[in-house]
């Protein structure tokens, strides 16, 4: 989950490719012409359009799919209420410098504005029984947007030490910080238990792993291994947590922790290479799910906890990685599978409660620069 602008001329970890229509793969034209008229279903989400025409070859596990925002730049991480029937989502919406929080309406309409516009926000999940939302933000430090990151060591995060977790109340506006300390406090989820929650912080020194309970005490550190973990969920059993953790390359481990210690001292992290990781919330049992290089990141359970879906650039060698698609993989690593095949950037997968439904960023079928928008397929 961090802050990621997928608009950004990503070699690394998003993508800055312009959706052209006209360039990515279609179907057929009998294969066009079957999937034109509307699904039979009705949209998983009130106001999402069926766009059954941009499911692109290969993409067997997807029997329809509707678009949940149209022109939006930088819609990602759209995440479902307990209910399945909202996303929680950040975007840049109505021209504004940086990403806000929205939710998606429950009886139709625009998306509905959670966060108040100031500073930046990011990572935002719905709390048990779907009436408040949990997300990070820089608001109690600045009104304005953050300065742009500077690029010139190459392409990196910016982990702003300004970012609280807050709760706020659907209904009343009311707000709390749950997080005051300083530094780095994001990346917060929700287990479907709905007794803890999992984060990201640098409270400790570096980017790791904490549990805490829904009122944000009872803190207790998960990860303690060098390097950034986070982006964590909880499988639905609650016994497991999937994440993305920094991958130190065999043999320049001592190189790669002298670069990794001197930007996170500058509150940046170097995104380009991540791995799956899964541990138990306590921190034990931890092991490594994928081991393809690159960017793999967005891992989320499958309902029957067995295998994880998550984003990766590992295959694309033609566009220097500017390419994520969505993959699979069973939780012992074996068993990889490609679930997407476009020729932009797909991530930031979740599936629906009940596991019919997974919501998806992608920039496939956009009308201009920097649209990302929020999909939803119907799985099978």
């Amino acid at each position: 989950m961090l802050k990621l602008r997928i608009a950004l001329p990503l070699a690394l970890l998003a993508s800055a490719c312009q959706s052209d229509p006209s360039t990515a793969p279609v179907a057929d034209a009998a294969r066009a012409a079957s999937k034109s008229s509307a699904p039979s279903l009705a949209a998983p989400i009130v106001g999402a359009t069926a766009c059954d025409e941009l499911i692109r070859p290969g993409e067997t596990h997807f029997a329809h799919l509707w678009k949940v925002t149209s022109g939006v730049e930088n819609a990602a991480e759209g995440y479902w209420s307990f209910a399945g029937d909202r996303l929680v989502m950040q975007a840049t919406v109505d021209g504004t410098a940086c990403d806000r929080i929205l939710t998606t309406a429950a009886r139709g309409g625009k998306l509905v504005p959670v966060s108040n516009g100031n500073g930046v926000t990011t990572c935002a999940y719905f709390m048990p029984g779907d009436k408040s939302v949990i997300y990070a933000s820089t608001h109690a430090f600045m009104v304005d947007c953050p300065p742009k990151v500077d690029m010139s060591r190459g392409y990196v995060w910016a982990v702003h030490p300004e970012y609280d977790i807050y709760v706020k109340d659907l209904a009343t506006g009311a707000e709390r910080a749950l997080t005051t300390e300083w530094g780095y406090d994001a990346e917060a989820t929700v287990s479907p238990r709905g007794d803890r929650m999992v984060f990201t912080s640098t409270r400790s020194g570096d980017l790791e792993l904490w549990t805490c309970d829904l009122a944000g005490g009872d803190l207790k550190q998960v990860t303690n291994k060098l390097g950034y973990d986070g982006g964590a969920f909880f499988s639905h059993d609650g016994e497991w947590l999937v994440f993305r953790s920094t991958a130190f390359t065999p043999g320049q481990e001592e190189t790669e922790q002298a670069e990794y210690k001197a930007l996170l001292k500058t509150w940046l992290v170097r995104p380009s290479r991540m791995e799956i990781m899964v541990c138990r919330p306590d921190g034990s049992e931890r092991r490594r799910v994928t081991n393809l290089g690159q960017a793999n990141f967005a891992p989320f359970f499958f309902p029957d906890d067995k295998r994880i879906v998550f984003a990766s650039n590992h295959h694309d060698q033609a566009t220097r990685g500017r390419n994520f698609d969505l993959f699979a993989i069973d939780v012992d690593g074996k068993n990889l599978e490609k679930i997407t095949h476009d020729a932009d950037f797909d991530g930031f997968p979740m599936f629906s409660p009940d596991g019919k439904w997974l919501a998806f960023a992608s920039n496939r079928g956009g009308r201009q620069p920097r649209e990302t928008n929020m999909f939803i397929a119907q799985w099978k």
